[in-house]
């Protein structure tokens, strides 16, 4: 298992530089085999893990795997990663997402693709990366390497408004990242002085976290860099012009990962590190998540754009996911992390649609469409079923966290769970809206026909992607069982073997 670790971040980023290499003709094939073999890898690793815990195997408070080696001695840095329940929840998230995207991109990209699947995948190994790193020099090495690839993605492949929206991207995702960067090297400096030894150690600088005198102006700077990612109102702005002026592939994985690395480090580095100062915060933070539930949701009604649409949704359901971090609860907990799942897929089997579309028709514009269901009746059929998962159907992943939040908010504030449950009745609002506009009515004039059948890799990732759905609706305590995040606060794996 402890190499496992270290293939998830290689493996994606060889496959890339191989993608470079090849060329046009096999980019899209190099990126799709590293992509399937880290989902294979995922499998073993889950089987070791699954094998290990009915065996009756040890581990540190809910660390199931560990990988460490020195990197520079001197400042204490190491490449150390470790995965617990949520990481591996994430990095399987990040394997089912990131396949379509190399699968699906073939058609879409023909200048430089290998350039193009290089950066796609470095940023895929980048999230590996983030999901895994418990050195927080290298978790900030990682979260840099996800978002500079990505920019070049957005600047050289994107639509129209690409340089605007990659350059509100850049500062936006730098700038907090300079705030996080602040905030970690804080923390070292102070626990440098507490005990005398430089270290970036996630689990030694918990300790410091606990009791250090500037405990909360540390964790602002880890809240605000984490805030901006998932995003949150007020620091929203950049998401919808990013989404919109994305190439497919670099879309479904913003939504539908990218956004999730913001949930994950407010678990895992706000939270968990700094318990005390985040339960301070967490009145701001859940009306903040409240405020963008019902905001986001509002925008979204009004957009004629079908990829600012999901943009405006994807925020406000984020929202979901901050009142569920912030509860104290830990039923909201668990709906948080089933939310990022869900939303992760439903939203990324969004933009596939409106990817397609887009292809399709030639435009973005809902009222330049309508009347597509004679025409595209399976693909239209899933365009429904992920509508219905968008705006909380039973039965249906998106369902299950949303619940789950409102029951762990209902147990800290009855106000924010009546104003965040009205904000599910606007998703029904946008949600069957796009669907009247886009697949029911008359058939507008100016769209271009023939339609022709979605292609068979498309039908087969949105007939996965409602499978997972389906299965996290019906039968979710899996996932809810295996994704409780451990404590820092307690022995590593490697301390406990050391000792």
């Amino acid at each position: 298992m402890m190499l496992a670790l270290p293939a998830l971040v290689l493996i994606p980023f060889i496959g890339g530089l191989a993608a470079w290499l090849v060329g046009l003709r096999g980019a899209s094939r190099a990126a799709s085999v590293s992509s399937l073999i880290t989902l294979v890898l995922m499998v073993i690793l889950l089987a070791q893990v699954t094998l290990s815990a009915l065996s009756g195997g040890a581990s540190a408070g809910g660390w199931l795997g560990h990988f460490s080696m020195a990197w520079v001695p001197m400042l204490g840095i190491n490449v150390r990663l470790d995965i617990d329940g949520l990481s591996l929840v994430m990095l399987w998230l990040n394997a089912l997402i990131s396949l379509p995207c190399a699968l699906l991109s073939a058609r879409n990209v023909a200048d430089r693709a290998g350039l193009f699947h290089f950066l796609l995948l470095a940023t895929v190994a980048g999230i590996n990366g983030v999901f895994m790193a418990t050195d927080l020099f290298l978790f900030f090495f990682f979260w840099e390497l996800m978002l500079l690839p990505l920019f070049g993605v957005i600047l050289i492949w994107g639509d129209a408004g690409r340089q605007r929206a990659a350059l509100k991207f850049f500062l936006f995702t730098q700038g907090s990242g300079l705030l996080m960067l602040l905030a970690i090297l804080g923390l070292v400096i102070v626990n440098a002085q507490r005990t005398g030894v430089i270290t970036f150690d996630y689990f030694a600088l918990s300790q410091t976290a606990l009791i250090a005198p500037i405990a909360p102006v540390l964790m602002l700077g880890f809240f605000i860099a984490f805030a901006v990612k998932l995003p949150m109102v007020p620091f929203h702005s950049w998401l919808p012009d990013t989404y919109a002026a994305s190439p497919a592939a670099a879309s479904i994985l913003l939504s539908g990962v990218l956004a999730k690395t913001g949930g994950y480090g407010l678990i895992r580095f706000v939270v968990m590190l700094f318990p005390g100062p985040a339960a301070h915060l967490a009145p701001i933070a859940m009306t903040l998540g409240v405020v963008g539930i019902l905001y986001c949701a509002w925008l979204a009604v009004a957009q004629d754009d079908i990829k600012r649409l999901i943009a405006y949704s994807s925020i406000s359901h984020l929202g979901f996911i901050l009142l569920g971090v912030f509860s104290g609860t830990r039923i909201g907990m668990e709906g948080a992390i089933a939310q990022m799942v869900a939303h992760g897929l439903s939203t990324g089997a969004l933009f596939v649609i409106a990817g397609l579309l887009e292809d399709r028709l030639g435009t973005r514009d809902m009222s330049r469409m309508g009347g597509l269901w004679p025409a595209m009746p399976q693909f239209s059929a899933f365009a429904m079923f992920f509508a219905a998962a968008s705006l909380g159907l039973p039965g249906l992943g998106n369902f299950v966290g949303e619940y789950l939040v409102l029951m762990g908010t209902w147990q800290v504030s009855h106000t924010m769970t009546f104003f965040a449950a009205a904000g599910l009745v606007l998703s029904s609002v946008y949600s069957l809206t796009m669907m009247l506009r886009v697949f029911y009515g008359p058939k507008k004039t100016d769209a271009v026909a023939p339609l022709g059948a979605p292609s068979v890799p498309h039908l087969a990732v949105l007939g996965v992607a409602a499978l997972l759905l389906l299965a996290l609706g019906v039968y979710p305590q899996p996932v809810l069982n295996l994704s409780a995040p451990a404590s820092p606060h307690v022995v590593s794996i490697a301390q406990e073997q050391a000792q």
